[in-house]
Protein backbone atom coordinates (compact mmCIF):
# COMPACT_ATOMS: atom_id res chain seq x y z
CA UNK A 1 0.00 0.00 0.00
CA UNK A 2 1.31 3.46 -0.72
CA UNK A 3 2.36 5.83 2.00
CA UNK A 4 -0.91 7.48 3.86
CA UNK A 5 -1.69 10.06 6.43
CA UNK A 6 -4.73 9.33 5.88
CA UNK A 7 -5.96 7.03 9.28
CA UNK A 8 -9.04 5.78 7.67
CA UNK A 9 -7.35 4.58 4.85
CA UNK A 10 -5.45 2.47 7.28
CA UNK A 11 -8.00 0.05 8.88
CA UNK A 12 -10.35 0.02 5.88
CA UNK A 13 -14.34 -1.26 6.42
CA UNK A 14 -15.89 -1.33 9.86
CA UNK A 15 -16.02 -5.04 10.20
CA UNK A 16 -12.53 -6.06 9.79
CA UNK A 17 -10.87 -3.71 12.22
CA UNK A 18 -8.12 -5.10 14.68
CA UNK A 19 -8.58 -4.79 17.93
CA UNK A 20 -9.00 -1.63 19.92
CA UNK A 21 -9.84 0.56 16.63
CA UNK A 22 -13.32 2.25 16.02
CA UNK A 23 -14.42 3.22 12.97
CA UNK A 24 -18.29 4.95 12.56
CA UNK A 25 -19.24 7.26 9.52
CA UNK A 26 -21.80 9.83 9.12
CA UNK A 27 -23.45 12.45 6.74
CA UNK A 28 -23.82 16.21 7.48
CA UNK A 29 -25.49 17.97 4.84
CA UNK A 30 -22.61 17.29 1.84
CA UNK A 31 -20.13 16.25 3.96
CA UNK A 32 -19.56 12.88 5.07
CA UNK A 33 -17.57 12.48 8.42
CA UNK A 34 -15.70 9.65 9.20
CA UNK A 35 -13.91 9.05 13.31
CA UNK A 36 -11.55 6.67 13.83
CA UNK A 37 -10.92 5.75 17.58
CA UNK A 38 -7.84 4.49 18.57
CA UNK A 39 -7.27 2.60 21.94
CA UNK A 40 -4.02 0.76 21.95
CA UNK A 41 -0.68 1.19 21.19
CA UNK A 42 1.15 -0.84 18.99
CA UNK A 43 -0.73 0.43 15.54
CA UNK A 44 -0.41 2.07 12.32
CA UNK A 45 -1.34 5.26 14.61
CA UNK A 46 -0.55 6.61 17.81
CA UNK A 47 -3.12 6.03 19.94
CA UNK A 48 -5.92 8.99 19.98
CA UNK A 49 -9.02 10.58 17.71
CA UNK A 50 -9.04 10.71 14.06
CA UNK A 51 -11.53 12.55 12.32
CA UNK A 52 -11.58 12.55 8.20
CA UNK A 53 -14.42 14.67 6.49
CA UNK A 54 -14.83 14.52 2.83
CA UNK A 55 -16.28 16.83 0.87
CA UNK A 56 -16.52 18.28 -2.76
CA UNK A 57 -12.66 19.59 -3.95
CA UNK A 58 -11.58 22.40 -1.91
CA UNK A 59 -10.86 24.27 -4.65
CA UNK A 60 -14.28 25.02 -5.49
CA UNK A 61 -14.75 25.84 -1.29
CA UNK A 62 -13.68 28.81 1.04
CA UNK A 63 -14.20 30.60 4.07
CA UNK A 64 -17.63 31.40 3.09
CA UNK A 65 -18.82 27.84 2.78
CA UNK A 66 -20.75 27.78 5.85
CA UNK A 67 -21.77 24.68 6.21
CA UNK A 68 -18.47 23.04 5.39
CA UNK A 69 -17.08 25.51 7.53
CA UNK A 70 -19.61 25.18 10.39
CA UNK A 71 -19.19 21.06 10.18
CA UNK A 72 -15.26 21.15 10.39
CA UNK A 73 -15.69 23.67 13.36
CA UNK A 74 -17.73 21.30 15.49
CA UNK A 75 -15.52 18.08 14.62
CA UNK A 76 -12.31 19.99 15.52
CA UNK A 77 -13.41 21.79 18.68
CA UNK A 78 -14.49 18.50 20.16
CA UNK A 79 -11.18 17.62 20.17
CA UNK A 80 -9.61 21.19 21.64
CA UNK A 81 -9.32 21.62 24.89
CA UNK A 82 -12.13 23.92 26.23
CA UNK A 83 -10.10 27.18 26.81
CA UNK A 84 -6.84 28.28 27.43
CA UNK A 85 -4.21 29.99 24.71
CA UNK A 86 -3.94 28.29 21.80
CA UNK A 87 -0.92 28.51 18.93
CA UNK A 88 -1.45 27.93 15.30
CA UNK A 89 1.77 26.37 13.75
CA UNK A 90 1.80 26.37 9.69
CA UNK A 91 4.07 24.01 9.11
CA UNK A 92 5.71 23.66 5.54
CA UNK A 93 7.46 25.71 2.87
CA UNK A 94 5.80 29.00 1.39
CA UNK A 95 8.18 28.42 -1.84
CA UNK A 96 6.82 24.57 -2.31
CA UNK A 97 2.80 24.61 -3.66
CA UNK A 98 2.02 21.31 -2.88
CA UNK A 99 4.01 22.28 0.87
CA UNK A 100 2.42 25.80 1.38
CA UNK A 101 -1.01 25.00 3.19
CA UNK A 102 0.31 25.43 6.82
CA UNK A 103 1.83 28.84 6.26
CA UNK A 104 -0.65 30.26 4.00
CA UNK A 105 -3.54 28.32 6.65
CA UNK A 106 -1.20 30.92 9.47
CA UNK A 107 -1.75 33.86 7.55
CA UNK A 108 -5.02 33.82 7.72
CA UNK A 109 -5.95 32.83 11.70
CA UNK A 110 -7.76 35.49 13.53
CA UNK A 111 -5.01 36.81 15.98
CA UNK A 112 -6.17 37.71 19.30
CA UNK A 113 -2.65 37.85 21.18
CA UNK A 114 0.02 40.17 21.25
CA UNK A 115 0.78 44.09 22.10
CA UNK A 116 -2.56 45.12 19.98
CA UNK A 117 -4.55 42.82 22.12
CA UNK A 118 -3.65 44.08 25.72
CA UNK A 119 -6.88 44.49 27.07
CA UNK A 120 -9.34 41.30 27.79
CA UNK A 121 -11.70 40.64 25.73
CA UNK A 122 -15.22 38.61 27.03
CA UNK A 123 -16.02 35.76 25.31
CA UNK A 124 -12.67 36.20 22.63
CA UNK A 125 -9.74 33.36 23.07
CA UNK A 126 -6.38 34.11 22.77
CA UNK A 127 -4.52 32.47 19.81
CA UNK A 128 -1.51 32.96 18.31
CA UNK A 129 -0.60 32.01 15.19
CA UNK A 130 3.26 31.89 13.45
CA UNK A 131 4.74 29.86 10.05
CA UNK A 132 8.20 29.35 11.38
CA UNK A 133 9.40 27.86 7.97
CA UNK A 134 11.54 25.23 7.09
CA UNK A 135 15.36 24.08 8.77
CA UNK A 136 16.59 24.72 5.94
CA UNK A 137 15.92 28.06 5.73
CA UNK A 138 16.12 28.43 9.28
CA UNK A 139 19.33 26.18 10.72
CA UNK A 140 16.25 24.99 13.48
CA UNK A 141 14.61 21.82 13.50
CA UNK A 142 10.64 22.16 13.56
CA UNK A 143 10.94 20.42 16.95
CA UNK A 144 13.13 23.37 18.15
CA UNK A 145 10.98 25.61 16.76
CA UNK A 146 8.17 24.43 18.80
CA UNK A 147 9.60 23.94 21.74
CA UNK A 148 10.78 27.73 21.94
CA UNK A 149 7.27 28.55 20.90
CA UNK A 150 5.25 26.66 23.21
CA UNK A 151 7.52 28.15 25.86
CA UNK A 152 7.01 31.02 25.13
CA UNK A 153 3.28 31.57 24.60
CA UNK A 154 2.67 28.89 27.48
CA UNK A 155 -0.31 27.20 25.21
CA UNK A 156 -3.75 25.23 26.59
CA UNK A 157 -3.04 23.45 23.07
CA UNK A 158 -0.96 23.61 19.74
CA UNK A 159 -2.38 23.07 16.77
CA UNK A 160 -0.28 22.09 13.36
CA UNK A 161 -1.20 22.57 10.08
CA UNK A 162 0.44 20.51 7.68
CA UNK A 163 -0.27 19.02 4.08
CA UNK A 164 -1.06 15.12 4.19
CA UNK A 165 0.13 12.33 1.69
CA UNK A 166 -3.22 10.18 0.65
CA UNK A 167 -2.49 6.81 -0.66
CA UNK A 168 -6.01 7.83 -3.04
CA UNK A 169 -5.69 9.91 -6.30
CA UNK A 170 -9.47 10.73 -5.49
CA UNK A 171 -9.18 12.42 -2.24
CA UNK A 172 -6.30 14.53 -3.11
CA UNK A 173 -7.91 18.03 -2.27
CA UNK A 174 -11.52 16.71 -1.16
CA UNK A 175 -10.59 15.28 2.41
CA UNK A 176 -9.38 17.28 5.86
CA UNK A 177 -8.29 15.32 8.36
CA UNK A 178 -8.02 15.76 12.19
CA UNK A 179 -6.63 14.20 14.83
CA UNK A 180 -5.97 14.94 18.79
CA UNK A 181 -2.49 12.57 18.57
CA UNK A 182 -0.10 15.08 17.37
CA UNK A 183 1.34 15.99 14.01
CA UNK A 184 2.24 12.50 13.23
CA UNK A 185 3.41 11.59 9.35
CA UNK A 186 3.45 8.53 7.84
CA UNK A 187 7.31 8.07 7.64
CA UNK A 188 8.77 6.94 11.01
CA UNK A 189 11.61 8.79 10.77
CA UNK A 190 9.82 11.73 9.93
CA UNK A 191 11.51 15.18 11.43
CA UNK A 192 7.83 16.94 11.47
CA UNK A 193 6.98 14.66 14.81
CA UNK A 194 5.17 16.53 17.25
CA UNK A 195 3.36 15.05 19.96
CA UNK A 196 2.37 16.07 23.59
CA UNK A 197 5.28 14.27 25.03
CA UNK A 198 7.54 16.25 23.10
CA UNK A 199 6.31 19.25 23.89
CA UNK A 200 4.31 19.10 27.23
CA UNK A 201 0.71 20.22 25.80
CA UNK A 202 -1.56 18.61 23.68
CA UNK A 203 -1.17 18.72 20.02
CA UNK A 204 -3.70 18.77 17.36
CA UNK A 205 -2.90 18.12 13.80
CA UNK A 206 -4.97 19.32 10.68
CA UNK A 207 -4.69 19.33 7.17
CA UNK A 208 -5.63 18.63 3.69
CA UNK A 209 -3.79 15.41 1.32
CA UNK A 210 -2.15 17.40 -1.11
CA UNK A 211 0.42 14.51 -2.60
CA UNK A 212 0.40 11.19 -3.72
CA UNK A 213 2.88 8.69 -3.83
CA UNK A 214 3.93 7.53 -7.88
CA UNK A 215 3.52 4.11 -9.06
CA UNK A 216 7.17 4.55 -9.86
CA UNK A 217 7.99 4.93 -5.99
CA UNK A 218 7.92 7.01 -3.38
CA UNK A 219 10.59 9.39 -4.80
CA UNK A 220 8.01 11.01 -7.41
CA UNK A 221 4.55 12.43 -6.01
CA UNK A 222 1.44 12.99 -7.48
CA UNK A 223 -0.47 16.65 -6.73
CA UNK A 224 -3.88 17.70 -7.78
CA UNK A 225 -4.06 18.87 -11.08
CA UNK A 226 -5.87 22.49 -9.65
CA UNK A 227 -2.97 22.31 -6.82
CA UNK A 228 -2.65 26.01 -6.75
CA UNK A 229 -6.62 26.50 -6.18
CA UNK A 230 -6.42 23.69 -3.41
CA UNK A 231 -3.71 24.88 -1.37
CA UNK A 232 -5.80 28.94 -2.20
CA UNK A 233 -8.99 27.75 -1.49
CA UNK A 234 -7.92 24.70 0.92
CA UNK A 235 -5.76 27.13 3.51
CA UNK A 236 -8.94 29.71 3.24
CA UNK A 237 -11.70 27.17 4.28
CA UNK A 238 -8.99 25.49 7.29
CA UNK A 239 -8.39 29.13 8.29
CA UNK A 240 -11.86 29.74 9.00
CA UNK A 241 -13.01 26.08 10.44
CA UNK A 242 -9.64 26.90 13.24
CA UNK A 243 -11.03 30.21 13.84
CA UNK A 244 -15.20 29.07 14.15
CA UNK A 245 -14.04 26.55 16.89
CA UNK A 246 -11.87 29.10 18.54
CA UNK A 247 -14.01 31.96 18.65
CA UNK A 248 -17.58 30.25 18.78
CA UNK A 249 -18.98 33.90 19.70
CA UNK A 250 -18.16 35.30 16.84
CA UNK A 251 -20.07 34.55 13.83
CA UNK A 252 -18.45 33.48 10.28
CA UNK A 253 -19.67 36.81 8.49
CA UNK A 254 -17.85 38.79 11.62
CA UNK A 255 -14.33 36.13 11.29
CA UNK A 256 -14.53 36.31 7.51
CA UNK A 257 -14.39 40.27 7.89
CA UNK A 258 -11.95 40.67 11.04
CA UNK A 259 -9.47 38.48 8.50
CA UNK A 260 -10.33 39.50 5.54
Amino acid sequence: MRSTDMADELFGAADALPGGVRLATAKRGGVTVTRVEIAREGLARPRGRYVTLEMPSVSVLDERDADVIETCAAELRALLPPEGPVLVLGVGSRRITADALGPRTAQKILVTMGPQHTLPVKGIRPVAAIAPGVSASTGLTLRQLAGALVDAVQPAALICVDSLCSAEGARLGRSVQFSDTGLYPAQADHAKHLDAASLGVPVLAAGIPTLMESDEGADLVVTPRALDSVIAHGSALLAGAINRALQPRLSLTQLCWLTG
